[in-house]
């Protein structure tokens, strides 16, 4: 195989796991019955005149199954931040008590939990649309490419078919275990 068909194939595998990371990201900010700290990644803190993201003025932990805790580098910016916890669309209630800021993460109704799950199969939806993209335009590079027999074309062809197949999988196994997790009671 040539060079530039190693190279297409190469950038075609980049392009797939980048689809693959990112939906990896947009899943874990999805609330499931368990906290984690990057629940609250989306959340943006109206602080210094601009919104900025929460995890830039705050450090969030998860001491507990059910609760976040929020702790402000500088206190000054307690109730905007919890301002903003409210104002997300994460159904969070927090309460402070002047330095901390504690998230309780009240259970998961059936009917909110089948709802999250739709919103996972919508991103899972997204990132095979990128991993698509990127099959279809690293097949359509390989076409084009001069000076190389058509075995290699078609061996190139194969090889980013194979990497699509295997980027498809690692999505839908995150969709399956984020899944669970959301059903889990």
């Amino acid at each position: 195989m040539s060079s530039s068909l190693a190279d297409i194939v190469k950038h075609s595998r980049e392009q797939m796991q980048k689809s693959v990371e990112n939906t990896r990201k947009e899943l874990s900010t999805i609330r499931s019955g368990k906290a984690t700290t990057s629940l609250l990644d989306t959340v943006r803190v109206d602080a210094y005149g601009q919104q900025v993201p929460l995890n830039q003025v705050a450090s969030v932990a998860a001491p507990e199954a059910r609760l976040l805790t929020v702790q402000p580098w500088d206190k000054t910016l307690v109730s905007a931040i919890e301002k903003a916890i409210q104002a997300s669309d994460l159904g969070l209630n927090p309460a402070h008590d002047g330095t901390l800021i504690r998230v309780p993460l009240p259970a998961l109704t059936q009917e909110r939990r089948k709802e999250l799950v739709k919103v996972v199969h919508k991103l899972a939806e997204e990132g095979r649309v990128g991993i698509r993209h990127a099959r279809t335009e690293g097949i359509n590079r390989a076409k084009k490419a001069e000076h190389v027999s058509e075995d290699d074309q078609r061996h190139s062809e194969k090889d980013v078919q194979k990497l699509h197949d295997d980027a498809i999988k690692q999505i839908d196994q995150l969709v399956k275990a984020k899944e669970q997790e959301i059903m889990e009671v």
